[in-house]
């Protein structure tokens, strides 16, 4: 039947980190906001733990330069204080690759031998729900995850994105956004300690109407619609399946990822979280950019799919049939990929996944 929330997984085995690059570009650009609240925090050398989270981490990959430098500053700051690091994900999450890519041997370079007095640790507990004990956390952090709904709220007729809904279908969509974003804030905002910090850098519509894949070239979400859909009329897929295929996913407007923290009587506001900073930002998708250089459509086309299919094949596969044996439903999702990967090869021009994300810091009240 329909895809829910709890079926969506970055794919594992490395694959993610290798393939998403981009998120990787979000995440180091805008290291220097999560610094910058580090030292408005001023966390004392108190001897206490001290605790960071990255919640939504998927292999830790694509996060790993920018706590390494965020955790040495903290350990610059306060060189008595033991610190834990709590690595948050799904259950069908690769917390073995997580591992193996923050304690080694990995491919790219880990901070965990340059900090003495580290601790990580990991939950399978997605941030819809309660992670760590009230007033533990210090700085937590989540990037391009929070549009990722706590369940599907209804089934999107002919798209397979709420962007591509109108009407009730697109209500639905937008107010599980706001039940869950706002749900999410108050478990944060209980599990931060006094002065503690949240940074979330998440996917949403910027004041020009962009989002990711669609910032004025080929639209991607209607791109995985049209390929989809063909699917469906040549009897590769069932019309049941591809109504079932739907991004459990809201992308939020600025204005919509700010309210709980501006207005009074919002729960959010009342339980002490404040609105410290929030911009939008565009990042180019690196593959793209890439192409401009070498003018090669394969070798772009050949690149740029897997960066889709690192975080969308989950959303495709569970719309489909539980009927179907694994290897038909393997076949069908080759035969997706490789046909989007044809037609960006036969005509690049236009496409690119765009990162579009709101920057947002948030700050929880002390006494």
């Amino acid at each position: 039947m329909a895809s829910t929330a709890r079926d969506i997984a970055m794919k594992g085995g490395g694959y993610y980190s290798r393939a998403t690059v981009g998120a990787k570009h979000v995440i180091d650009g805008a290291t220097p906001l999560i610094l910058n609240s580090l030292e408005d925090m001023s966390p004392p050398d108190d001897g206490s733990i001290f605790t960071m989270s990255d919640m939504g981490c998927a292999d830790a990959g694509t996060s790993m330069t920018m706590v390494g430098t965020v955790l040495k500053e903290v350990r610059r700051r306060a060189p008595s204080r033991p610190i834990q690091m709590v690595y948050t994900d799904l259950p069908r999450n690769d917390f073995s690759q997580l591992f193996r890519n923050v304690l080694g041997p990995a491919e790219g370079a880990s901070y965990f031998d340059e900090i003495d007095n580290l601790h990580v640790f990991a939950s399978g507990t997605s941030f819809h729900r309660p992670i760590l004990p009230p007033g533990t956390l210090h700085l937590g952090f989540s990037a391009t995850a929070s549009h990722y709904l706590s369940e599907k709220p209804t089934r999107i007729e002919n798209h397979v994105h709420m962007v591509g809904a109108t009407g009730a279908e697109r209500d639905a969509f937008t107010g599980q956004g706001r039940r869950d974003w706002e749900a999410m804030l108050l478990h944060r905002a209980r599990e931060l300690a006094p002065g503690g910090r949240l940074a979330l850098f998440n996917f949403g519509i910027d004041e020009e109407g962009r989002y990711l894949g669609n910032t004025g070239g080929i639209s991607m979400f209607d791109t995985f619609n049209e390929l989809w859909g063909e699917l469906r009329d040549e009897g590769a897929i069932t019309p049941d399946e591809y109504v079932d295929t739907n991004f459990p996913q809201h992308y939020r407007t600025v204005e919509e990822f700010t309210r709980p923290l501006r207005e009074p009587d919002n729960p959010v506001h009342r339980a002490g979280l404040r609105l410290d900073h929030a911009e939008t930002r565009v990042v180019r998708c690196p593959f793209a950019a890439h192409f401009e250089e070498h003018r090669d459509s394969a070798r772009f086309a050949r690149e740029y799919i897997p960066t889709l299919r690192s975080w969308s094949e989950s959303t495709f596969a569970s719309g489909l049939s539980p009927n179907r044996p694994p290897a038909d439903c393997a076949a069908i999702l080759d035969r997706f990929y490789d046909r989007y990967e044809a037609k960006v090869r036969e005509a690049p021009r236009g496409h690119a996944m765009d990162y579009v994300h709101c920057y947002l810091i948030a700050s929880k009240v002390r006494g």
